[in-house]
């Protein structure tokens, strides 16, 4: 038995030297080259980790390396935590109550640069979905011919009175949806309309009471509104920013450096998990079942199960199948932590006046996202690894983000504050 492990661990040090040979240290926060090289054993440091998810479907990648025992195929044990807002499970990951989180891609960088709550070296690991949010208008507003960008614009204008939207956290992906929809049809989110947080659970909630006029959020709470009959999809993520990142396995820069082997098992095997989901109709439709429980996403099966298949519908009549639905793997390709990804999110804090000045883009990117380790992590769950660490993409206004010349792409915006 002892020479079984021996050989484990003599062949999973020699993986893991030459994956880190290949990729190079470029990148890694301080101290992490030497913990790899220098610590002897790929042995998790710390193996049971608490990694916090709000209640949305997106965190089934963490709750199925959990509950299909992924993490103990690398030597750790994942205790999926369940949050009650971003702004809670921000602050348990600034005090190290979380050791991980199923978290916002802008949450991440708004602590990081201090603009979104406490300031403190923070971390991407991973990407832990594409796509699959939408934004909501109500029924009522519906009703009055405001049913896209186009026609929500036009009965703004028309009838003048106060607009409420809401977002699930100022720096996060919703809110950064939510503005850049609504400036592609010429309306300031800041200035033409009142913006609220709410939590991604109370938005339909919040919504059958009249609190708002719409709001964007992650399944299944974009399709409970139209199931509810008191909202429609007026636009999906994906027709905003088609494979856009979104949901980051996110954590400290700390926990990092001190965790470096734990945060390689955790991600080979949340990599794993989402290249279970994505492998069939039969395992997404498990996944449906078993994050629909109550300690989980706590909603039918029937809200989640259609919208992960691609299965679309807007709530007035019309249905669509969407090739380009929430993705958890599609062969690695929506994992990879592209540097220009993170640098999307600071040109739209910088848009919105979140960030007064120009930060150095590139160099933050650089900072926060783990891109060695993820390549590492990569390697041992065999999975594709791109060539590149940026990626080029069109929006739905027309502009192509391709992380060249950041400064210059934040400040080319018509509407902005």
């Amino acid at each position: 038995m002892k020479t079984n492990e021996s050989q484990k661990s003599r062949l999973g040090r020699r993986s893991l030297l030459k994956a880190a040979a290949a990729a190079g240290a470029s990148g890694m926060l301080p101290g992490l080259r030497t913990a790899v090289w220098a610590q002897g054993s790929d042995k998790p440091e710390k193996e049971e980790v608490r990694i916090g998810f709000i209640p949305l479907t997106d965190c089934a990648s963490v709750v199925m390396a959990s509950v299909l025992g992924f993490d103990k195929k690398y030597g750790v044990k994942i205790v999926p935590t369940k949050e009650a807002s971003w702004a809670g499970v921000r602050d348990k990951l600034v005090n190290g109550e979380l050791d991980m989180a199923h978290v916002l891609y802008g949450l991440i960088y708004g602590v990081h640069l201090g603009v979104s709550g406490p300031k403190k070296d923070m971390a991407v690991l991973m990407n832990l979905n594409h796509n699959g949010q939408a934004i909501t208008l109500s029924k009522k507003l519906a009703d009055k011919g405001a049913v896209d960008g186009a026609s929500l614009a036009k009965v703004m204008a028309a009838e003048k009175r106060e607009y409420t939207f809401a977002q699930t956290f100022p720096t996060g992906t919703h809110a950064m949806w939510l503005y850049y929809w609504l400036a592609a049809y010429g309306v300031n989110p800041f200035k033409d309309a009142k913006v609220i947080t709410v939590p991604p659970p109370q938005m339909v909630a919040n919504m059958r009471v009249g609190n708002m006029d719409g709001f964007c959020v992650g399944e299944p709470w974009g399709h409970r509104a139209i199931m509810d009959g008191i909202g429609i999809t007026a636009v999906t993520t994906q027709d905003i920013w088609r494979d856009h990142p979104e949901k980051t396995l996110g954590t400290s820069a700390d926990f990092v450096k001190k965790h470096p082997n734990t945060c390689r098992a955790v991600m080979a095997a949340i990599l794993e998990a989402g290249k279970w989901i994505d492998a069939s109709l039969q395992n997404k439709l498990k996944m449906a079942e078993t994050v629909a429980d109550k300690a989980y996403v706590n909603t039918s099966v029937d809200a989640i199960n259609q919208r992960i298949l691609g299965r679309y519908q807007n709530g007035l009549g019309k249905t669509w199948d969407d090739p380009h639905h929430m993705k958890f793997f599609s062969d690695g390709a929506v994992n990879f932590p592209y540097l220009s990804d993170g640098m999307w999110f600071l040109t739209q804090h910088k848009r919105w006046g979140l960030l007064k000045s120009h930060p150095d883009y590139l160099g933050v990117a650089q900072q926060v996202n783990q891109v060695e380790l993820y390549k590492q992590a990569a390697s041992l769950a065999k999975a594709s690894v791109p060539k590149e660490l940026t990626r080029s993409s069109k929006l739905i206004d027309g502009t192509v983000w391709d992380g060249k010349d950041a400064a210059r792409y934040a400040d080319g915006f018509k509407v902005k504050v």
